[in-house]
């Protein structure tokens, strides 16, 4: 499904773009700064939820909620058609319990704020064009912070940490010309998170820890300069 995505964006994209050539032609050494706003949205995979040092299994575990949050990268142009692009945001999610777990009314458990910096690699097909497409590859390297033990765990001495995780990333988008240096860009990418929780502190189970896949979908569009 997400590489028919990617196919899909980039064809239209080849077929509009091979009709017009601009004067906004990319070039080595150009700087192109967007803003977006970005859409996360995971396509979570979720292990079971383990309490007393792994030895009480509660079910299965827990889903990650998506947001809707602005976007800043900047990408460096080494050739017309290859250029390095670090992707910058952070968003908040809840994470809600589900499965055996959601039927002891644990409901909503964390809250937590994501960091994940991402660098990619990117091929841009038509540089001299209108309407520039292009894919991407590279690392994405995320960290959890602010995280909140919520709704019936959260007790005096509840606490939760996620583990950081490093993954590949893959993107694909096209800019186009709206006159001058400025354009429009649609891009959507896939990061590869993985973490787990651990909680600590909670009455009864004591302690617990859940293995989670989150690898999100990031539907983005924005605005964007070449400088």
């Amino acid at each position: 499904m997400f590489v028919s995505k990617f196919n899909v964006l980039c064809l239209a994209a080849l077929a509009m773009g091979g009709a017009a050539q601009s004067a906004l032609a990319y070039e080595a050494g150009d700087w192109l700064v967007r803003g977006r706003i970005i859409t996360v949205s995971p396509n979570d995979d979720s292990g079971n939820l383990y309490a007393n040092g792994g030895t009480l299994n509660l079910g299965e575990g827990v889903k990650v909620n998506a947001d809707t949050v602005p976007e800043l990268d900047i990408t460096y142009m080494m050739t017309p058609h290859w250029g390095v692009e670090l992707i910058l945001g952070y968003s908040k999610h809840d994470i809600d319990s589900r499965g055996a777990a959601a039927g002891l009314g644990l409901g909503k458990v964390i809250e937590t704020k994501v960091l994940p910096p991402t660098l990619t690699l990117q091929y841009h097909f038509l540089p001299n064009s209108s309407v520039r497409p292009y894919i991407g590859a590279g690392l994405n390297y995320t960290y959890f912070f602010d995280e909140e033990v919520v709704g019936v765990l959260d007790q005096p001495d509840a606490k939760v940490k996620l583990d950081s995780s490093w993954g590949l990333a893959a993107q694909a988008g096209v800019d186009i010309d709206v006159g001058d240096d400025w354009f429009i860009n649609f891009d959507v990418k896939y990061l590869d998170i993985d973490t787990e929780a651990r909680f600590s502190g909670i009455n009864v189970v004591g302690s617990a820890n859940i293995n989670t896949d989150i690898d999100p979908f990031v539907y983005g569009i924005g605005i964007s300069r070449k400088f």
